[in-house]
């Protein structure tokens, strides 16, 4: 064999470069994380336990009124959130945008407070505040008037739809700001010279401009609703207002049916599909909300007396939504019984004291929740980052591919990802339910997006020829990355990196469904507490968890900006 020969044969055999290895690597983690639970989940719904084709699955889902009322439920139950938090989010949008009314950082800390608020904390407090027999509020109520019937009542259909929405509003006040920001003063100018008042001009004028952005949030809303599974569970349940939800939690009691789960989860996800189409479609129109002209000049239209009407709106949805919950839950925290009220002989600090010292499972379900969140966190930011590379440098021909699979986990229920993963990975080979390994994986599945979304956008920001600089210099691709684009955007992925630990922290539709003895989160632990009826130390694991957030939340304040959360909701 000539020399010419050896090192042509030595040039076809090459190994391929590190970098493409990653690429290949990538592509088959993010397949693995997010395509493989899903197309595991159709195949176990169309099969019998023996492997035996059959839609007996479908039938049996399908095949009781009562399933299909939990469904119809869901669905009406959603509706009826998304529309009043269009009525708790617009005017606060509108107020905080366009007008010069006072205190809008509070109101904006009021929102933020409301979205970093776990669900399922807020229904405790709204149980303690508003159920029938021993809410405050009904107590109060009584004293005040002698009245035998409650006020109001947390433990019906319109009560759930209104705890939900003091929950849900933030997403909408954030579509709906960024919208009413972009819309120039001079159309509502020109609305007054024709002679429409302020509010007029306000009605027929500004709102239908972002009418687009509006119901685009309020579609969000509706698709986080019907697959939350904290709320229905902890006031639904004792209510007896079944969702799909809490239907597919029910089939995962002992003996568990995940084939007869799978099938009734299919049409949640097609109606995700088809509302996240249709929402798609509504923002493709809100560009035009920009086009003004000119400059696009803002001026805040200038209100007398009335601007403080609008601060008591803001201010009173804020009251309700985060407020008077954190209020009742650390009142409880701190009682021996939380029904006693406020008075020395019925506070105690042992609801804490018993937490840290004496629960068999509080200390490893908040080392667990910290160690799950961050491990998640750490996994998403990294792989959302190198797709993110690849995607906008345009290296590998599929690169459009990946994104979508980075983003597809935006438009799957968690409570779908979940039983996915679940049929995915619980059984041999894998074996993994119970374990950390893979609590973290769909916690960095499900939170994907969000870190993608973050990374993609900071990466618009870091110029390709400061990279080749490097690559001229000998780096490698990889290097290249490690030494210049990761510390250009430490800020950002830092921004992402925390609010998937955030969101992460609180995750309890996923949780719920994987966890084992030794693997229970603080989440988990807070819904088991809630159905023992354990509220005094319920509260109390409830402050620790919002003490973390909390500080968290400081952090990425101060690291990236007071509204960090918000921005990238």
């Amino acid at each position: 064999m000539t020399n010419e020969e050896s090192f042509g044969r030595k040039r076809a055999f090459r190994l391929p470069e590190p970098a493409t290895l990653v690429w290949i690597a990538l592509t088959a983690v993010l397949l693995l994380l997010v395509a493989f639970p899903l197309a595991k989940l159709l195949l176990v719904s169309l099969h019998t336990r023996s492997g035996v084709f059959t839609f007996g699955n479908y039938l049996t889902a399908y095949g009781r009124a009562r399933y299909v009322e939990s469904l119809w439920n869901s669905l009406v139950l959603a509706s009826e959130t998304a529309a009043i938090s269009v009525v708790f989010a617009v005017p606060m949008a509108w107020a905080t945008s366009r007008t010069n009314m006072p205190g809008k950082t509070l109101v904006w800390v009021l929102v933020l407070g409301s979205f970093i608020l776990p669900p399922y904390l807020g229904a405790i407090g709204w149980i303690l505040l508003a159920g029938p027999n021993a809410g405050f509020i009904n107590q109060a109520w009584r004293w005040v008037t002698g009245a035998t019937d409650p006020l109001v009542n947390v433990y019906t259909f319109n009560g759930l739809a209104f705890v939900m929405a003091f929950q849900s509003f933030p997403l909408i006040f954030i579509f709906a700001k960024s919208a009413l920001d972009l819309v120039s003063s001079e159309m509502e100018d020109a609305a007054n010279i024709l002679g429409a008042g302020t509010w007029t001009a306000m009605r027929k004028v500004t709102l239908p401009l972002v009418w687009p952005s509006i119901l685009g949030g309020a579609i969000i809303v509706f698709l986080e609703a019907v697959a939350l599974f904290g709320t229905p569970a902890i006031i639904g349940i004792p209510a007896r207002i079944n969702t799909a939800t809490t239907q597919l939690w029910q089939f995962f009691e002992y003996p568990v049916r995940v084939e007869v789960a799978a099938a009734y989860a299919m049409p949640l996800l097609l109606i995700t599909l088809l509302m996240v189409a249709v929402q798609r479609l509504m923002l493709r129109r809100k560009g035009f909300v920009a086009q003004t002209g000119k400059g696009g000049e803002r001026r805040p239209i200038q209100f007398g007396p009335g601007r403080f009407a609008l601060l008591g709106y803001c201010l009173l949805v804020g009251l309700l939504s985060v407020v008077l919950p954190v209020l009742v839950l650390g009142e409880a925290s701190f009682a021996r019984a939380w029904g006693r009220g406020l008075a020395f002989s019925n506070l105690t600090v042992d609801n804490y004291t018993f937490l840290i010292f004496r629960h068999e499972t509080a200390l490893s379900s908040i080392w667990n929740t910290l160690w799950f969140s961050g491990a998640s966190a750490s996994l998403a930011v990294v792989l959302a980052l190198l797709v993110a590379y690849v995607v906008s440098r345009k290296l590998v021909r599929f690169a459009s591919g990946l994104a979508f699979l980075a983003m597809a986990p935006f438009v799957i229920p968690g409570i779908v990802m979940a039983i996915g993963f679940y049929a995915a990975f619980a059984a041999p080979p894998f074996a993994l339910y119970g374990t950390a390994a893979i609590i973290i994986l769909a916690f960095c599945a499900r939170f994907l997006p969000i870190a993608y979304a973050n990374a993609s956008s900071a990466m618009g920001t870091v110029h390709p020829e400061m990279e080749e600089a490097a690559r001229i210099l000998g780096s490698g691709r990889l290097g290249t990355i490690a030494r210049i684009t990761a510390p250009l955007l430490k800020r950002s992925l830092l921004g992402g990196w925390l609010i998937v630990f955030i969101v992460a922290t609180r995750e309890l539709s996923a949780a719920i469904f994987l966890v084992g003895p030794n693997t229970r989160t603080m989440a988990v632990l807070l819904y088991d507490l809630s159905e023992a009826g354990n509220f005094e130390v319920l509260s109390a694991l409830g402050f620790i968890l919002l003490a973390m957030t909390l500080v968290l939340v400081g952090f990425g304040i101060k690291l990236v900006g007071r509204d960090f959360m918000l921005r990238r909701a």
